[in-house]
């Protein structure tokens, strides 16, 4: 048999969908359930920054703004390696014998300060030492709706995400809460009210699309940095959708090889408003709003849907 044959076949037997479990209600994959302990007694730094969002929300586009901001718009230098190298993601992890063996503690351990880390947990999962060290976190929030889509999207071509099954079945899963990192009402939700308590920049995807000069300059404020005009223009065009799309470093094409599989769909595919309306049947339009009103009637949280 040729050789490219049975690396082929070698990488399909190492390549499973995750299987999932939980903590506290909320679904994560088997592995995250099995280092639990150790995400949640994870040690944070004063200077630590914490990204949080709920997955497809905007994470590597907040990372790749605030890496920016953090490097005086230096291309080379945000360039230095991937996305989830330069920030570890927490509670992420594959298996020595797989592929792709990845580490977010591992990684965040070793890393000198100040480290940006990012994470997907809702906020009562975010291990306590963020908030006795008072860390700085940005949060940046999506409507359910294009979160959805998105997320859907990600499931197909990530061959290690959950199977989402039809689209039906993933919007149905999506509504009740049962897809990894949980539900998306409860995590928006959580973090909106976190923060009055704690150092949590909200940010909201459909602000960042309108006027992206206004939002990365709140992050700016947040962070106590400034930058020069040229450098912010610098971060507004090296932080475009266009641009980020061929940046292999941020687009995940330079990793994950056999894992992700862009044909199905691009890890970065869109990244526009108001995309829901070209998946949603009426009748499923309807009930979703009708149990996001429900879900929602206790926030003072507002989302845009349209551009």
């Amino acid at each position: 048999m040729a050789l490219d044959k049975i690396e082929d076949l070698s990488l399909q037997e190492t390549l499973t969908r995750a299987e999932t479990d939980e903590v506290e209600g909320v679904t994560v994959t088997k592995i995250t359930h099995s280092i639990w302990d150790q995400v949640w007694n994870f040690r944070a730094r004063p200077d630590d920054l914490l990204i949080a969002t709920y997955a497809k929300a905007g994470t590597t586009w907040t990372q790749e703004i605030v890496d920016m901001i953090q490097h005086n718009g230096d291309i080379q230098k945000c360039r230095r390696a991937s996305t989830y190298k330069r920030h570890p993601f927490l509670e992420w992890s594959l298996p020595k014998s797989s592929i792709q063996s990845y580490s977010g503690l591992e990684l965040a351990e070793v890393m000198p300060s100040p480290r940006t880390l990012k994470t997907h947990l809702p906020v009562q999962l975010v291990p306590p030492s963020f908030w006795e060290q008072n860390c700085k976190v940005i949060y940046m929030a999506r409507n359910a709706k294009d979160n959805l889509v998105s997320y859907y999207h990600f499931h197909r071509m990530n061959k290690i995400m959950p199977d989402p099954g039809t689209w039906e079945e993933f919007v149905e899963k999506f509504m009740a809460g049962k897809v990894l990192w949980g539900s998306w009402y409860d995590h928006v939700k959580g973090w909106w009210k976190a923060k009055d308590k704690h150092r949590i920049l909200y940010l909201f995807y459909e602000d960042m699309k309108e006027n992206p000069k206004r939002e990365i300059q709140k992050i700016l404020r947040f962070l106590e940095k400034d930058v020069e005009k040229e450098v912010l223009s610098q971060i507004l065009h090296h932080t475009t959708f266009e641009i980020m799309k061929e940046n292999p470093m941020a687009n995940y094409t330079k990793d994950f090889e056999g894992i992700m599989d862009h044909s199905v769909s691009p890890f970065m595919r869109k990244g526009v408003i108001g995309d829901w309306k070209n998946y949603f049947t009426v009748a499923q339009n309807e009930k979703f709003d009708e149990d996001y009103k429900k879900k929602m009637a206790d926030t003072s949280l507002v989302f845009r849907m349209e551009p």
